[in-house]
Protein backbone atom coordinates (compact mmCIF):
# COMPACT_ATOMS: atom_id res chain seq x y z
CA UNK A 1 0.00 0.00 0.00
CA UNK A 2 2.70 2.70 0.66
CA UNK A 3 4.47 1.64 -2.68
CA UNK A 4 0.91 2.48 -4.37
CA UNK A 5 0.80 5.99 -2.12
CA UNK A 6 4.69 6.92 -3.26
CA UNK A 7 3.95 6.37 -6.81
CA UNK A 8 1.06 8.46 -6.58
CA UNK A 9 2.62 11.48 -4.81
CA UNK A 10 5.73 10.55 -7.44
CA UNK A 11 3.13 11.31 -10.72
CA UNK A 12 1.09 14.19 -8.80
CA UNK A 13 4.69 15.62 -8.55
CA UNK A 14 6.00 15.22 -12.29
CA UNK A 15 2.38 16.22 -13.27
CA UNK A 16 2.79 19.43 -10.97
CA UNK A 17 6.26 20.15 -12.71
CA UNK A 18 4.49 19.86 -16.30
CA UNK A 19 2.48 22.07 -15.49
CA UNK A 20 4.84 24.57 -14.34
CA UNK A 21 6.90 23.91 -17.21
CA UNK A 22 4.09 25.19 -19.64
CA UNK A 23 3.62 28.15 -17.47
CA UNK A 24 7.50 29.01 -17.50
CA UNK A 25 7.32 27.98 -21.49
CA UNK A 26 4.62 30.75 -22.15
CA UNK A 27 7.09 33.55 -20.24
CA UNK A 28 10.64 32.60 -21.55
CA UNK A 29 12.37 35.10 -24.05
CA UNK A 30 15.27 34.62 -26.21
CA UNK A 31 16.32 37.73 -27.82
CA UNK A 32 13.15 39.70 -27.12
CA UNK A 33 11.22 37.16 -28.65
CA UNK A 34 8.74 34.84 -26.95
CA UNK A 35 9.57 31.18 -27.08
CA UNK A 36 6.27 30.29 -26.85
CA UNK A 37 5.60 29.67 -30.65
CA UNK A 38 8.26 27.16 -31.15
CA UNK A 39 7.89 25.58 -28.03
CA UNK A 40 4.41 24.66 -28.16
CA UNK A 41 5.11 23.19 -31.10
CA UNK A 42 6.35 20.39 -29.15
CA UNK A 43 3.03 19.51 -28.11
CA UNK A 44 3.18 16.70 -30.95
CA UNK A 45 5.96 15.03 -28.99
CA UNK A 46 3.74 14.88 -26.04
CA UNK A 47 2.91 10.99 -26.18
CA UNK A 48 6.60 10.27 -26.12
CA UNK A 49 7.84 12.42 -22.33
CA UNK A 50 5.27 11.15 -20.43
CA UNK A 51 5.88 8.43 -17.41
CA UNK A 52 5.14 5.15 -18.67
CA UNK A 53 5.38 6.22 -22.20
CA UNK A 54 6.59 3.16 -24.96
CA UNK A 55 10.24 2.88 -26.21
CA UNK A 56 9.84 3.47 -29.97
CA UNK A 57 11.22 6.44 -31.56
CA UNK A 58 9.80 9.72 -31.59
CA UNK A 59 7.30 10.23 -34.74
CA UNK A 60 8.88 12.72 -37.66
CA UNK A 61 6.69 15.20 -36.70
CA UNK A 62 7.73 15.66 -33.21
CA UNK A 63 11.81 15.53 -34.00
CA UNK A 64 11.11 18.33 -36.74
CA UNK A 65 9.02 20.34 -33.86
CA UNK A 66 12.18 19.91 -31.88
CA UNK A 67 15.01 20.60 -34.26
CA UNK A 68 12.79 24.16 -34.97
CA UNK A 69 13.32 24.79 -31.14
CA UNK A 70 15.86 27.21 -30.65
CA UNK A 71 18.11 25.72 -28.32
CA UNK A 72 18.81 28.88 -26.06
CA UNK A 73 14.82 28.53 -25.64
CA UNK A 74 15.18 24.54 -24.45
CA UNK A 75 18.04 25.76 -22.27
CA UNK A 76 16.55 28.99 -20.82
CA UNK A 77 13.22 26.99 -20.06
CA UNK A 78 14.52 23.91 -18.01
CA UNK A 79 16.90 26.39 -16.46
CA UNK A 80 13.80 28.52 -15.08
CA UNK A 81 12.29 25.42 -14.63
CA UNK A 82 14.92 23.69 -12.36
CA UNK A 83 14.75 26.88 -9.47
CA UNK A 84 10.82 26.44 -9.22
CA UNK A 85 11.24 24.31 -6.63
CA UNK A 86 13.21 25.73 -4.24
CA UNK A 87 11.46 28.99 -4.65
CA UNK A 88 8.24 27.22 -3.90
CA UNK A 89 9.56 25.78 -1.09
CA UNK A 90 9.12 22.22 -2.02
CA UNK A 91 11.83 19.86 -2.25
CA UNK A 92 14.33 19.88 -5.38
CA UNK A 93 14.18 17.24 -7.47
CA UNK A 94 16.42 14.29 -8.41
CA UNK A 95 16.22 12.18 -11.54
CA UNK A 96 17.68 8.85 -11.14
Amino acid sequence: MADSSSSSKSIIMKVAVMVIMLVVVATTVVNGQSCNTQLSGLNVCGEFVVPGADSRNPSAECCNALEAVPNECLCNTFRIASRLPSRCNIPTLSCS
